[in-house]
């Protein structure tokens, strides 16, 4: 029988993770948790009220690191049930693939996603959510909008870091967008 890697003890201090930022790419996943018909068409986009850590308020998908020794799929797991509680029930593939790839710099002009803290390569996945969810946390609360809501210039002027176009490319990426 395989062991688990312990990736709690496996993962850095805050300064260490300060100087890794400095100095490396970190790995992230992004998801954008959805709920779907009985035909697998999306229906919902769930999006998060979020505090900044420049103390505003912004609508934000589902994302956070991938620890050392963690499978991506483990990590998608952790950070689902972490925003969304551990009753959200998300439905990842046997083997999971990304919709596409994300790179935030420090620098909003080189992408346009951005994150002031470090170069980021993140891993973007639509998630269907089955079960009840309960924002927890970092998370101020969750909405559950129609892909017409998430793409309004409304929903996409809460959003910020990219995060508004990351949406927008994971509807188009499930046709729902022109």
């Amino acid at each position: 029988m395989s062991e688990m890697l312990d990736t709690q003890s496996a993962w850095m201090s805050q300064e260490e993770l300060r100087l890794a930022r400095e100095r490396l790419p970190i790995v992230y996943v992004d998801a954008v948790p959805v709920r779907t018909g009985s035909q697998g068409q999306v229906l919902n986009v769930g999006l998060l009220l979020r505090a900044m850590p420049d103390g505003s308020i912004s609508r934000a998908i589902v994302s956070g690191r991938v620890l050392y020794g963690e499978r991506v799929r483990d990590a998608l797991v952790r950070h689902l049930e972490k925003d969304l509680g551990p009753m959200a029930l998300p439905q990842i593939p046997a083997s999971p693939q990304p919709f596409t790839v994300v790179e935030y710099f420090p620098d909003p002009e080189v992408t346009g996603f951005h994150d002031p803290r470090q170069h980021a390569v993140s891993l973007a996945f639509v998630v269907p959510i089955s079960g009840d969810c309960a924002p927890s946390q970092d998370a101020l609360d969750l909405v559950w909008v129609t892909p017409e809501e998430a793409s309004s210039p409304l929903f996409q002027s809460e959003m910020t870091n990219g995060q508004g176009r990351l949406v927008r490319m994971a509807l188009a990426h499930c046709g729902l967008l022109p």
